[in-house]
């Protein structure tokens, strides 16, 4: 039976998300995870200081994040995520009542998911990717807001936009556009293609 996947070089996923990793298992995909320990916060800020753009900063923070892994024989997969509404970039909120802040801030607007994939191999950035899917939240009354954040409590905090789309989050949204594994974290079809390029996966 073919395999549709090369026994080499080994996958690493460089990235404590789960929905990542539910990612690549749907996909068929072997893997291993290696979680990074980076200050994200200060890549932020230095690209901002540098004048940087959003997509230059969540192109850093998986670049950094691939980059922590020490493994020359394997390819490795870092991804990050940047909320960008207007001007303002949001982080993962620290608390509940931040989470509050910052869905208010974005109910009834549209905003953007930066979301970078960055392929290392024996040191070197072989591929990277943008993806910048737009979504656009329904006005939703301080009633549904309450009982959101009851039911979803701090499994929010994990998330960049204070939402998880793949569960009670869909109820925030009117409309979506862009790859819906780009919304969630990991652009999977331009990640298989390059896989398919690179001969991991069969063409």
């Amino acid at each position: 039976m073919p395999r549709l996947q090369a026994p080499a070089p080994r996958l690493i996923l460089a990235s404590g998300s789960s929905i990542r990793r539910t990612l690549l298992e749907a996909a068929g995909l072997t893997f291993t995870v290696e979680v990074p320990r980076i200050d994200e916060a200060a890549v932020k800020a230095a690209t901002k200081t540098d004048g940087g753009t959003p997509e230059q900063a969540a192109v850093a923070l998986a670049n950094t994040k691939a980059a922590t892994v020490a493994d020359p024989d394997a390819l490795v997969i870092g991804a990050d995520q940047i909320l960008v509404c207007g001007s303002t970039w949001f982080d993962k909120p620290a608390t509940l009542e931040a989470a509050r802040q910052q869905l208010s801030f974005l109910r009834g607007r549209a905003h953007t998911l930066v979301t970078a994939t960055v392929c290392r191999r024996g040191g070197q950035r072989i591929w990277r990717h943008v993806a910048t899917p737009k979504l656009t939240m329904r006005p939703f009354s301080a009633a549904f807001l309450d009982a959101y954040l009851a039911e979803e409590g701090e499994a929010l905090l994990a998330c960049v936009g204070a939402y998880r789309l793949e569960g009670r989050g869909a109820h925030l949204f009117d409309a979506l556009e862009g790859e819906y594994s780009a919304i969630l974290g990991l652009p999977m079809l331009p990640l298989l293609g390059f896989l398919r390029q690179s001969g991991i996966v069969p063409a």
